[in-house]
């Protein structure tokens, strides 16, 4: 039997490491291996790599690099964040689990977003109390696609004279981040999205913003994250941020895999269209598939793609983004994201559009209650 030919379609999950980060973290992992904080040569060695790192890491931001804390990932980014600041926070109920599960921990209010997964700046604004610590809201949605007004929501904070967080995991390396610009307090990234491996991320944090810790012991990364610096993980990271650039040029490949699927497919719809969305992702919705066995169909023909949050996967509930937005649990559990990468091409794009119409077709001939 001749083998599938597989290709990528789920890059808002993972991305691969790329090769010159690879090559980065090798030396590293192999001749770098002092402890960052000790004194002796060895120890100096990896200090240098971890501050040139900080310093990557800065830059794609437009941040300093002493306003770079190096941590596990974006969810430890976004929970150091929240926990960080303590009292009254505002959030989204599109926002990531790592947002919102530390948020249902604190006194916490949630604003609703639109139709396409919008939120209003004046409804932050209408939920502002006098003890409001944290609005949290993030840059770009991981399901959608969607870009929140960060600048507007940034000066009403700014107004309140309250902290600014944005989990900008999702939108870091494709679409245009400048801390400064966006006028944040706080901003969570994380190394997998970008090329980097798993398991290490930053949260910058603004000169002049008071954040508690949530890890005790030594002083590192300025007393803001206790642990022994992960310094392969934080070149990694580097390296991705320094070669993270816009993924404007996958917007025209992503239009042609709606625009393919709209013409052809019957009964579909772009869910979020219609908003600024990041130039990778996708979510379109299927009446009467169930995306467990279009995301299988699509998987015995080759194609990995995702029906939502990877963090979320096997969760008995729909996506919560997708009710939030107005759908039926029906309706969301008809949806599937495609989020395209470097690695992505014309012809996959059409090869894969022709896979999503055999499955479909294939699908709703299986589906009594569509026909």
């Amino acid at each position: 039997m001749k083998p599938v030919q597989r290709y990528y379609f789920d890059h808002n999950a993972t991305t691969p490491v790329s090769p010159e980060v690879l090559e980065a973290i090798l030396p590293v992992m192999t001749e770098v291996y002092g402890n960052a904080s000790s004194i002796h040569h060895f120890g100096q060695m990896a200090r240098k790599k971890l501050d040139h790192a900080r310093a990557e890491v800065a830059a794609m931001l437009g941040a300093d690099p002493g306003e770079i804390v190096f941590t596990s990932g974006g969810t430890e980014s976004d929970n150091l964040a929240i926990f960080g600041t303590g009292g009254h926070v505002i959030t989204t109920t599109v926002e990531h689990p790592a947002v919102l599960g530390a948020a249902v921990r604190m006194d916490h209010t949630l604003v609703p977003v639109d139709s396409r997964g919008m939120v209003d700046p004046d409804a932050i604004r209408r939920a502002l109390r006098p003890d409001t610590k944290l609005i949290s809201v993030m840059h770009a949605n991981n399901e959608l696609g969607t870009v929140q007004p960060i600048e507007e929501i940034a000066r009403v904070a700014s107004e309140a004279g309250v902290a600014m967080h944005s989990d900008g995991v999702q939108a870091a390396g494709k679409i245009p981040v400048d801390v400064r610009e966006l006028g944040v307090s706080l901003y969570s990234i994380s190394g997998h999205k970008i090329g980097a491996p798993k398991g290490v991320g930053a949260l910058y944090v603004r000169k002049g913003v008071k954040l508690d810790a949530m890890l005790y012991g030594g002083r590192h990364e300025r007393e803001r994250r206790a642990g022994t610096e992960n310094v392969p993980g934080a070149v990694a990271l580097g390296r991705a941020a320094e070669l993270a650039g816009e993924l404007g040029s996958l917007e025209v490949l992503r239009d042609r895999l709606e625009q393919g699927i709209l013409d052809r497919v019957p009964d579909t719809h772009v869910n979020g269209a219609g908003a600024p969305r990041t130039p990778n992702t996708s979510n379109i919705r299927f009446d009467g598939i169930d995306s467990d066995a279009m995301l299988i169909a699509l998987d015995l023909r080759g194609f990995a793609v995702s029906s939502g949050a990877a963090c979320s996967s096997g969760a008995p509930e729909p996506s919560h983004v997708l009710l939030a937005i107005g759908l039926t649990k029906q309706e969301a559990r008809s949806s599937i994201r495609f989020s395209l990468g470097r690695s992505n091409d014309v012809a996959q794009v059409d090869a894969l559009v022709d896979a999503v119409v055999e499955s479909v077709t294939h699908l709703r001939r299986l589906a009594p209650a569509y026909a």
